[in-house]
Order: C-alpha cells, then sequence, then structure tokens
C-alpha cells in the first residue's frame, strides 16, 4: 500500500468530516467559482437589470429578485420599478446608470450607484430625457458625479430621494439635481448632501419645496429659471445658499438659510432678476444676508417682506442706483453692518418701512409699536471702504473703529444717510409677523 494512501486511511473520522465541510462550504459561497472552471478567487459579476426591465410590458411591474443587477440600463416605455430597498442597481463606473426616455415611469425604492466621472457626458444616477409625468421617489442616489438630471423633461416629480455626489473637491463634483429646458417640475423633501449645486437652467415655472442641501458649493444655482417656486427649504453649511441670475418673477419664502460664510457667500443672491418676493425667511450667520442689484425695469420691484436677518456680516446689500427694493417688516438682528446700499450720492431709491432694527435708538412714548423717529444709518469712516472695497479688510479694526468714532463725534467730511425707515419697529416682533 502506498504511504501517502495509508495516511488518508488512517485520518480520523473528525479531521474528514472537516475537510468535506470545508470543501462544501467552499463550493457554495456566493460569486466565488469553483476551481475547475478556473476562476479560483474571482468575483462573478453582478447580472444586467436590462433584460428584467425588456421583459416587464408596458405598464407593468417589474419583478426582479432582490440583489445588486450591474448598469448601464435604459428605460424606454412607461414601466414601475419598485426596489423596496432591496435592489441595487451599481453602473460599474461607467455613463449613466439609469436612463429614463419615456413617459409615465416610477422608479421607486432604488439604490442607485457607481456612474461615470464626466462632467462632458453628465454622467448621473438618473437621467430623464424628453420624459414627462415620470416619479421618482426614495432612492439612494450615491458614488455618483450627477444625481437626478432632467433634460427637456416636464412635469415630473423627484420626491423624498437622499443624494451623494462623488468624492471630490466641491467644484469638481456634478449637481445633485440638474434641470435644463425642463418646465413645471416638482422637487420636494430630497437630502442632498456633498454635490455642487442644484442647478436650473432655462427652466421655467418648477417648485423647490421642502428640500435640504448642505456641505456642498451653492444650495441652489437659478439661471434664466422664471416663475420659479423656492418654498420651505433647509440649505445649511454651503459656500452660498440661493443664487439666481436673470430669472424673473421668482418667489423665495419660509426657507432656512444659515452658515453661508464663505468670502464671497451669500443667503441670497439676485443678479438682474426682477419681481421677487423674499418672505418670511430665516437667513442667518452668511457673509451678506441678501446680496441683490437694482432690477432693470421701475416696475420690477424686489420686495423682501417679513424675513428675519440675523448674525451675518452684511445683513443687506443693495447696489445699484435704481433703487427699486421694497424693504417690510423684517427683523435686522445681530448683524455686524445692518445695511449696505450702494447708490453713490443719489438719495437712496429704496424704500424702508416697518422694519425691526436691534440698533435703533429711539423712544416709543405712545406706545404704539413704531418708533417715535425714524431709523438712520449713516456712512462715516465706513465710506473709507464702501469706496475702496479693497480697505474692507481693515474692517472692524482698532485703527478704523477708532477712525469712525472720532468721525462721529466731530465730522470732517460730511458723512452719507444709506437709509431711512421712517416707521421702525419699536418692539421685536414674532417671526412670521409680517406676513402678508
Amino acid at each position: 500500500m502506498p504511504v501517502a494512501a495509508a495516511r488518508v486511511r488512517h485520518l480520523t473520522p473528525l479531521l474528514r468530516w472537516l475537510l468535506a465541510f470545508a470543501a462544501t462550504c467552499v463550493g457554495t459561497l456566493p460569486g466565488v467559482l469553483p476551481a475547475a472552471s478556473g476562476g479560483a478567487g474571482r468575483v462573478a459579476p453582478a447580472p444586467s437589470l436590462q433584460p428584467w426591465i425588456d421583459a416587464t410590458p408596458s405598464g407593468g411591474r417589474l419583478q426582479a429578485p432582490a440583489g445588486t443587477y450591474s448598469g448601464p440600463v435604459v428605460i424606454s416605455r412607461p414601466i414601475l420599478i419598485d426596489g423596496r430597498g432591496e435592489i441595487t442597481v451599481d453602473g460599474g463606473g461607467h455613463g449613466t446608470v439609469v436612463t429614463v426616455r419615456a413617459s409615465g415611469v416610477v422608479l421607486r425604492g432604488l439604490h442607485v450607484r457607481n456612474s461615470g466621472d464626466s462632467h462632458d457626458r453628465i454622467d448621473s444616477g438618473v437621467l430623464i430625457a424628453d420624459g414627462h409625468n415620470n416619479l421618482v421617489a426614495d432612492n439612494l442616489i450615491d458614488d455618483v458625479l450627477f444625481g437626478i438630471t432632467l433634460q427637456q423633461a416636464n412635469e415630473n416629480r423627484i420626491v423624498g430621494n437622499r443624494i451623494r455626489s462623488l468624492a471630490l473637491a466641491a467644484a469638481e463634483r456634478g449637481d445633485g439635481i440638474r434641470l435644463w429646458y425642463s418646465m413645471g417640475n416638482r422637487v420636494e423633501n430630497n437630502d442632498l448632501q456633498r454635490v455642487r449645486d442644484i442647478t436650473v437652467s432655462n427652466s421655467l415655472r418648477n417648485r423647490f419645496v421642502g428640500n435640504s442641501v448642505r456641505d456642498s458649493r451653492r444650495a441652489m444655482n437659478l439661471l434664466f429659471a422664471h416663475r420659479t417656486l423656492v418654498e420651505a427649504n433647509h440649505l445649511h453649511d454651503n459656500a452660498s445658499g440661493i443664487t439666481a441670475l436673470n430669472s424673473e418673477g421668482l418667489i423665495i419664502r419660509r426657507n432656512r438659510i444659515l452658515h453661508a460664510i464663505d468670502a464671497s457667500g451669500a443667503g441670497v443672491a439676485l443678479k438682474e432678476s426682477g419681481t421677487t418676493l423674499l418672505h418670511d425667511n430665516e437667513i442667518i450667520h452668511c457673509a451678506v444676508g441678501i446680496l441683490s442689484d437694482s432690477p432693470r425695469h421701475a416696475v420690477n420691484r424686489m420686495a423682501v417682506i417679513g424675513n428675519r436677518i440675523a448674525h451675518n456680516v452684511t445683513g443687506v446689500s443693495f447696489y445699484g442706483e435704481r433703487g427699486g427694493h421694497l424693504v417690510l417688516r423684517n427683523r435686522f438682528e445681530h448683524n455686524l453692518w445692518s445695511a449696505l446700499v450702494g447708490a453713490g450720492d443719489r438719495e437712496d431709491a429704496n424704500q424702508w418701512w416697518g422694519n425691526y432694527w436691534d440698533s435703533y435708538q429711539g423712544f416709543d412714548l405712545d406706545q404704539d409699536g413704531i418708533g417715535d423717529t425714524p431709523h438712520e444709518v449713516w456712512a462715516h469712516a465706513d465710506r473709507i471702504w464702501i469706496e475702496t472695497p479693497m480697505a474692507a479688510f481693515f474692517r472692524n479694526s482698532p485703527a478704523l473703529e477708532m477712525l469712525d468714532f472720532l468721525e462721529r463725534l466731530a465730522p470732517f467730511a460730511p458723512p452719507t444717510l444709506l437709509l431711512r425707515d421712517p416707521a421702525p419697529l419699536a418692539r421685536r416682533p414674532l417671526r412670521g409677523d409680517g406676513r402678508t
């Protein structure tokens, strides 16, 4: 009898059982190919979800079992895909993971991940192109360049999704949600973190309600986005809050915009965007609370009503000689500088009325809640850095504060009146007291 055979024959029954059990476990491990196939140790690729989509009839519901599937995939007819939180679609780092080129599609409860990284191709987690009345709800979309992209797609609903971009510098990430030539869409209750922006370009009549955006560059970037509603969103710890360029008829109300403290950061920045309403927002701890130029036409007034503007470096900054802002019943609290108006030597063309100023030094002897004397903001030594922006580096320095004190005590040049509120509130109103 050979020596090797004799050794096997004398193995204890326990050792033989352990060897058999180990062989069985290795042969049944998921994703591990047996040695005979030449693929020892290799992970089997995930099956594609595309055959399941192709097998689902129009108007039907996809019946794929729980698990991880490979993408990219394309949906070209109305179907319902409900992942129930158990289906993952992995793009493999190439292109857009899920592309919808149809109307009436429902994507719900999916985990979409691992898109490509091309800005030129706009590699996204979900792309809706030329599709209308689709629903994308309650999905987890992470490790993608762009989150959800709509291109020439109208009347869609993007609801309750959690979106994260690739781990890149803020300017190199993709937009969490991107709309391009897309009208009448509703973007509601989404949670975005570590994306670049929400970008709305050449898109009209869209609604953004109840979303949260944090740790990003611009929370919202509106370009030619006329008649957009931005309501009840929570935008915090971004480089800038809401930026609007050439967008008319905006309604920005009941938002909380916090900690946009980047050097150029603003809670709300409006450029050539008239007929805009800012109502009942909380804008707190930003470099500039509200930054706005004059509207291009005298009738396109900018209304700033009932907002709380607090703990900012500058509360509001209006530049441009045409004025055009209505500033009514706002709360200005604990700002380093309440307001700046860049009208030069001309009289302030903005209208201020009924605001609460924590720096108001008048009285309310008749107890009607309105100060007996107007609230005025004058620029003394502050004209130095207002007129010479590079001097702002020394703002609030001891030297400039001393110069400002001397200017107020014995002015050697006439101060400049920045604003006058003829009816300042003598008592701090409750939030929402200025609603109209």
